[in-house]
């Protein structure tokens, strides 16, 4: 059995390792085995080792090379996929590229060819730690799931911003309006983000698929690592000193209600549910030597399984060590006294009595709570930087030898560019006026250079690689075979007069053949009319766009596949990287309206929607050739004749992607209390039913629709009891009509 001075000189020295015997906990996952006995830690032979640590996280010399405390899993794909087409063509190029040290390479994959599974296969060959960025939450999400298809052994994290809205903090001097930051947190996806974390520090075989939050600050790695409890049945643990751990990390007691980030103590038992778990430890002490460590269902009280050892990681992503506030506490009060003369100096004493009142305040609560609201403000003097430094972000939490994926860089390497600039000048109006100190200016996201200097290889993805992708790379892999043989597909121009009508023949004609529909729009508000004019005219339509929540989204997407809705309307959502093989169509309206949204770029892309079926087609409604609707056109009949030319080399006869309909919520634990879906009986099902079948129905639909009740599913029951009511009235229907015919 590993002592826990083993494990603790190995947190030291290389990654931290929980030491858990059976149970895969790094994402509060339940373990497989019930009840087994654990079998002991052994060195194992031929086992990959891990680069030591450098303080503060994945910054490590040449020649720190320390041991893992256990043997890691390499990448492994799963065997249902195999390479195909120039698949594995370009598998060897990024593979060859990154064993030999290049920096910048460019994946240039048409769309449907099976980018994401080139990356994963790329990342078994290389077997090093991955970051895979993606340029919004949908997708990334989309990713995960995708990568987790592929690596179902290995550890695949999901880091996004865990605010469902979000107001940064702001002061408008033009109406001396100061605006106070307001937020609203998933605490689901605050729970995925200190997986992540987690298991960066605890194995090397993990692929993190991010948006840009990646580059946004975080705690410092060091404290974060310094903060890990670790408990070893047999070892003597003061239990006090890990209750006032647990605190000092952020977790709350609760006797009462057991949570994530919440520990209850009862006698000698303490009961922990970590942060980036949904199940929970049992710690029964003896005095104070760790006697039995259970796993265990919070809700139902089923224990998993009795282990040697766990690791309880912080509740936070910041956490502060008392000796740190106590010299950050000065640091501050120094910072404060040299603001507040510089105010005066220049007779500005509102905002020298402003930065006064506000700093005070947050000393007190650093003081006693160690936590403060705005902590993050703070955070260059918490974690020791100087000034104009960059913060710690998820890319110090990598190993030295990690590789950076860029998801559909055309939109993503812009995105990762600008966010320095408008927080930057948001937050000099704060300091200008007295609402926070000159340090704040170092909570910030990363520069791009300070970005590119933390990456050590890039792969960039995308089927519309930018200028500096094209101009930075060394080897560009050119994949625009699709396994399945399908062609991109045929574009249409039509004008936009009577366009909505149109439209809506169009999708009729989709309903009747079980497919789907993709509209762009201009405007938000365009799609929110069109989708109540559509759902005025009998369609299942939804809208998607930017304020529609994070989680939410996801849901609406997996409902069209699943055919809840029949067409989705969007601005901006519905281009890059969604993979919807039951889309058909897919209509862009007010086509020729030059601009970001109706660039060469985005039509190409938008038009790539529609490869994965097919049947698929795109309707551009437009009164005139544009130069990008030419350039698109040009392009996607380029890619249209090599697919051709391989198809007729190959005898392939092309078929629509079968696919699965996976969902982000099997992950993050969201799922509802299942009621069984059924999807609405269309019209003509329901007109051949008898009268007993008719009721038989209305009966079973009134019980799913109480269940429903029961659980707090109220949209889904109001779905229900409007059926009802809709069959209450076919069978009223039916009953006079078979009076009238007794009658006659």
């Amino acid at each position: 059995m590993a002592s826990r001075d083993t494990v603790r000189a190995a947190l030291k020295v290389a990654r931290p390792s929980t030491a858990r015997s059976s149970a895969v906990w790094h994402c509060g996952s339940r373990s497989r085995e019930r009840l087994s006995a654990p079998a002991p830690a052994r060195p194992v032979a031929n086992v990959p080792k891990i680069a030591a640590y450098a303080l503060y996280g994945g910054r490590s010399s040449k020649e720190g090379i320390g041991a893992s405390l256990f043997p890691m899993p390499e990448f492994k794909t799963s065997d249902a996929y195999q390479p195909t087409g120039d698949q594995p063509d370009a598998i060897a190029t990024l593979a060859d590229g990154l064993r030999a040290g290049d920096r910048y390479q460019t994946l240039l994959g048409a769309t449907g060819t099976g980018k994401t599974a080139t990356m994963a296969w790329t990342i078994e060959q290389v077997g090093k730690p991955a970051l895979v960025i993606a340029h919004n939450k949908t997708l990334a999400a989309q990713l995960c799931n995708e990568f987790r298809e592929f690596f179902p052994g290995n550890a695949v994290e999901y880091f996004v911003s865990y605010y469902d809205y979000y107001q940064p903090e702001a002061y408008v001097p033009q109406a001396d309006l100061y605006i106070e930051k307001d937020s609203s947190q998933n605490d689901d996806i605050a729970r995925l983000r200190l997986a992540a974390t987690s298991a960066l520090f605890t194995r090397r075989d993990v692929v993190v698929v991010a948006s840009v939050s990646c580059i946004y600050g975080l705690g410092s790695p060091e404290e974060w690592r310094e903060r890990v409890l670790i408990l070893t049945v047999g070892e003597e643990h003061d239990r006090d000193l890990a209750l006032r751990k647990l605190i000092d990390s952020q977790y709350v007691r609760n006797d009462s209600v057991l949570g994530r980030g919440r520990f209850r103590v009862k006698g000698d038992v303490v009961e922990v549910q970590p942060a980036n778990s949904e199940t929970a430890y049992r710690i029964s002490f003896f005095g104070d030597e760790v006697e039995q460590i259970s796993h265990f269902d919070p809700l139902t009280g089923e224990i998993y399984a009795h282990l040697d050892n766990v690791a309880i990681w912080p509740a936070t992503e910041y956490v502060t060590s008392k000796p740190t506030i106590e010299r950050a506490v000065d640091e501050i009060r120094h910072e404060l006294v040299q603001q507040v003369k510089h105010f005066e100096a220049e007779g500005r004493m509102l905002e020298a009595h402003r930065i006064r009142q506000r700093t005070e305040y947050d000393l007190e609560m650093l003081q006693e709570l160690g936590f403060c609201n705005g902590i993050e403000n703070y955070s260059r003097i918490l974690e020791g930087r100087g000034p104009g430094t960059h913060p710690f972000t998820l890319l110090d939490y990598f190993p030295q030898d990690f590789a950076i994926f860029v998801d559909e860089s055309h939109q993503t390497v812009p995105q990762l560019g600008g966010m320095y600039e408008g927080d930057r000048s948001r937050k000099q109006t704060l300091v200008d006026f007295g609402f926070r100190l000159p340090s704040a200016l170092d909570n910030r996201p990363l520069r791009f250079d300070e970005f590119l200097e933390k990456a050590p290889q890039l792969v960039f993805g995308s089927a519309t690689p930018g200028p500096f992708e094209l101009r930075h790379s060394t080897r560009i892999a050119e994949q625009l075979i699709r396994p399945t043989g399908i062609v991109d597909p045929e574009v249409e121009l039509r004008a936009t007069k009577n366009q909505i009508d149109d439209l809506l023949n169009e999708v009729r004609r989709r309903e009747e053949a079980g497919e789907r529909v993709l509209v762009t729009t201009l405007t938000k508000k365009m799609a929110e009319d069109l989708t109540d004019y559509l759902l005025e005219s009998g369609v299942k339509a939804r809208y998607l766009h930017s304020e529609v929540d994070t989680l939410e989204r996801i849901q609406i997407i997996r409902e069209l596949r699943l055919g809840e809705y029949d067409v989705l309307v969007g601005v901006n959502l519905l281009r890059e990287g969604l993979d919807l093989p039951e889309v058909s169509l897919v209509a862009v309206l007010d086509a020729d309206k030059e601009g970001f949204l109706r660039g060469k770029t985005a039509l190409i892309q938008t038009i790539g929607r529609a490869a994965r079926n097919v049947n698929g087609k795109v309707l551009l409604y437009a009164d005139k050739l544009t130069e990008a609707i030419k350039g698109a056109l040009d392009e996607t009949n380029r890619r249209r004749a090599k697919q051709l030319a391989y198809n007729e080399e190959h005898g392939i006869t092309p078929e629509s992607i079968q696919k699965g309909v996976s969902d982000i919520a099997e992950f993050l634990s969201l799922e509802s209390p299942t009621v069984p879906g059924r999807r609405r009986r269309d019209g003509k099902k329901v007109e051949g039913m008898s009268t007993e079948e008719l009721e038989r129905l209305v009966i079973t639909l009134e019980e799913e629709m109480f269940t429903a009740a029961e659980e707090l599913r109220f949209e889904y029951a109001a779905k229900l009891r409007d059926e009802i009511k809709d069959l209450r009235r076919e069978l009223l229907a039916a009953s006079e009509g078979l009076v009238a015919k007794q009658a006659g």
